[in-house]
């Protein structure tokens, strides 16, 4: 098989594939890479600091004193994070246990974020940069269902499917 028979083959396809099954396997991966970004944000690349000679104190992680570098890896695994965060929140909705998985969630976040900070040289804290990281799958989330209701056609909800035609692969609009 080549290159792109491989990716057409692994692809999904909604004609093959159920939502459930599309659903389950986003929970997998976004189980996963919370994970991932949770040890990285609690064991920082490099450790932490064991004793306090040449101006370091123990505890604090060691790739921070490379400021510019921490941050790009700070951000950008507290974006993963969140972002995995959200998924897991929004495909969970309506489960049963919701509350529950809500509720070790946000536990989760808050020792995410407590490890962080107790990791991260005070000077280098600079929250709101890191709360902006947080927040920005949530934000972009909102935003983009907002953009979607304001641009949507004038019909009324539920007026128009979308079934996937089984003959030519294409999708065409059916009214109901």
């Amino acid at each position: 098989m080549t290159k792109k028979s491989w990716f057409r083959y692994f692809q999904y396809d909604e004609r093959k594939e159920t939502l459930a099954d599309a659903r389950n396997v986003l929970l997998v991966v976004a189980g996963l890479i919370a994970a991932v970004t949770f040890q990285a944000g609690v064991t920082p690349p490099g450790g932490v600091w064991q004793d306090d000679k040449d101006g370091h104190r123990p505890g604090r992680a060691i790739y921070s004193y490379q400021t510019k570098e921490f941050y790009v890896f700070l951000i950008s695994n507290t974006v993963a994070f969140s972002t995995s965060i959200l998924l897991l929140i929004s495909l969970t909705h309506k489960f049963p246990f919701h509350f529950e998985v809500i509720l070790a969630t946000t536990s989760m976040v808050v020792t995410y974020a407590s490890s962080v900070f107790a990791v991260t040289p005070d000077e280098l804290v600079k929250f709101r940069y890191i709360l902006l990281a947080a927040a920005a799958p949530f934000i972009i989330r909102f935003l983009l269902q907002v953009w979607a209701r304001l641009t949507m056609e004038e019909q009324p909800y539920g007026k128009h499917i979308v079934f996937p035609d089984n003959r030519s692969g294409e999708n065409e609009l059916n009214r109901v």
